[in-house]
Formats: C-alpha cells, sequence, structure tokens
C-alpha cells in the first residue's frame, strides 16, 4: 500500500515538473492523454462496473465539445464553457439514457450507437449551430477567471496544460469514490448479478440510467477540454469510430480495473506516436499491436501487471 501511495505521488510530481523540461508538442499529447483518460473512464464506468457496451460515447463528447465551442465563442471564459460542456453532456446522456437503458445487451449496444450516429449527422445537417462540414473554427484559448477572485491567462500551452490536469485529477478522484461507494457496489452488482439485485428491492433501471448519465457528464468534460486546445470543431468527433477509442483503451488496460482505462490512454497514444513516425499506414499497424497486447495481456496489462509482475517485483 505504502509503495503504491508512493508510486502515486511520484506520478503527480512528475506531471507537475512536465511544463519545465517537456516541450509544446509533449505538452500537448500529455492534455490528449488526460482527455483520454477522463474519457475512457466514464465509459469504463458503464462497461466495467455496470456490464453495459456502448458504441454512443462519441456522440456526448461531441455534444460537450460543441456547447463548450459556443460558449467560449460567445463569452471567453474557459471555466463557463468547460462547465457547459459537461452539463451538455451529462444533460444528453440522461434524455438517450432514458430510451437506451430499456434494453440490455446486444440492443442496448445498437440503440447508444444509433444514437450516436444521430448526433453526428446533426453536426454535419445542423450548420447554423455547428458550421456543418467546416465545424466551428477560430475557438479562443479563453482566460481562466472568476469575476473579483481570479484572472490567469491560458494562451500559454503550459498554462492550459495545468488547467487540464488539475481538472482531470479532480474528476478522476471523484469517480474512484464513486467506484468505492455503495452506489459502486451497487453497480457491480448488477453487472454480475441483475436478478439477484432486483429481488433485493433495487430499481435496475434507474441505477443504469445514473450510470450512463455520469458516464455522459465525464464524455462531456473530455470534450470541452477539445475544443480551447485545438482552436476549433468539427463533426468527425461524434462518429462511431471516436467512440471505439475509450473501448480499445479500456480492454488494453483492464476493463475491470479502476487504473485500466489510464493506463490504456498512455499506451495508445505512446503506441501512436511510434508508428507515425515510420508509416503513413499507422492504423493497420496499430490495430496489430493493440489485438496482439490484448490476446496475450488476458484482462488487460494492468491486472497482468498486478498478478503476475508486482507479486514477484515484492518478492525480490
Amino acid at each position: 500500500m505504502k509503495l503504491r501511495i508512493l508510486f502515486l505521488a511520484a506520478l503527480i510530481l512528475f506531471l507537475l515538473l512536465l511544463p519545465f523540461f517537456g516541450g509544446k508538442y509533449l505538452l500537448y499529447m500529455a492534455i490528449h492523454i488526460c482527455l483520454l483518460s477522463v474519457f475512457a473512464l466514464g465509459f469504463n464506468l458503464l462497461l466495467g462496473y455496470t456490464g453495459l457496451l456502448s458504441f454512443g460515447q462519441a456522440g456526448f463528447f461531441a455534444v460537450g465539445a460543441y456547447a463548450s465551442a459556443k460558449i467560449l465563442l460567445v463569452t471567453p471564459s474557459l471555466l463557463l464553457g468547460t462547465i457547459v460542456g459537461t452539463l451538455a453532456g451529462g444533460i444528453a446522456a440522461l434524455i438517450l439514457g432514458f430510451l437506451c437503458i430499456r434494453h440490455t445487451r446486444i440492443y442496448f449496444s445498437m440503440l447508444t450507437l444509433s444514437f450516436g450516429m444521430m448526433i453526428y449527422s446533426l453536426a454535419w445537417k445542423w450548420r447554423e449551430v455547428t458550421g456543418g462540414d467546416d465545424g466551428l473554427v477560430g475557438i479562443p484559448r479563453a482566460p481562466l477567471q472568476i469575476p473579483g477572485i481570479l484572472h490567469l491567462d491560458m494562451s500559454s500551452m503550459g498554462h492550459y496544460y495545468y488547467f487540464v490536469l488539475v481538472i482531470s485529477i479532480i474528476a478522476i478522484f471523484v469517480l474512484y469514490r464513486i467506484v468505492h461507494s455503495p452506489l459502486g457496489l451497487t453497480l457491480k452488482g448488477i453487472r454480475d448479478s441483475e436478478n439477484r439485485v432486483a429481488f433485493a428491492g433495487i430499481s435496475i433501471r434507474n441505477y443504469r440510467l445514473l450510470a450512463f448519465t455520469i458516464a455522459g457528464f465525464y464524455a462531456g468534460l473530455a470534450g470541452s477540454f477539445l475544443p480551447p486546445l485545438e482552436n476549433t470543431v468539427t463533426p468527425p468527433i461524434a462518429h462511431w469510430t471516436h467512440s471505439a477509442e475509450p473501448v480499445m483503451v479500456t480492454l488494453l488496460g483492464g476493463i475491470h480495473t479502476f487504473s485500466g482505462p489510464i493506463v490504456g490512454s498512455v499506451l495508445f497514444y505512446l503506441i501512436k506516436d511510434i508508428i507515425v513516425r515510420y508509416t503513413q499506414y499507422w492504423l493497420i499497424w496499430f490495430g496489430s499491436i493493440v489485438v496482439l497486447l490484448v490476446l496475450v495481456f488476458r484482462g488487460g496489462i494492468v491486472i497482468f501487471f498486478t498478478e503476475k509482475i508486482w507479486p514477484w517485483l515484492i518478492r525480490k
């Protein structure tokens, strides 16, 4: 336990010191890793803890991104944009989740895929709001301000990195408390045996809807980080292929572990960054490597490390 705490403290210290020795590209990559980690953690609340496979999370990610972008274009306030983007993703998940959670297994997955592609179509066709295929451009990286209390310039990549890092750590901690609370225990019970949980007098649908909504909030939060970073938002972020990213990194890191999606996100960008340096056909190689890792490390990298490598290190 002490070793884990020391490792976590060392990791946080490394992340805090990263801007002092890392260049802009490294910070850019770190922000994307934070973004994908938050996105995948919310997804894993559905898959790993509730047993629901959603292929529509990119839709809520896009809702958060577009909502944040619209706010930033009208009112240059980074905190307001982040809050609105997060709320927009959660509210969209609450509305669509009410229709999706009535079904389970493949039917639930297909419904989420359909609603996700509906959001993708809206992003393409609703030009007055989303800018259509051109997207929303010229989105400012607004300052972080609280009237009369705080005003921080976010134009620097380092400053924005710290903002994303702090919010991500808070979001990760909140979700950690959720999955280790009675709510998390109930979700695990629904995953393992929903009939037994139902016989205990617990509403399965209500808890599934709650998990789906929380996952939507996390997707919206991750989406709200994107517009200030890229200064643009385009429809492809709502496509179902973008929903595959949290699925992939969760499988890679470990479904039934809390840190699995975070480890998977780091590996995702490390592998991708190495491959694109050597070939333009990086998707073929990347997919092959990920499939190989998933097959070799059954249950994910984190489970393999904790069950095989960590005990061996302690014995040494």
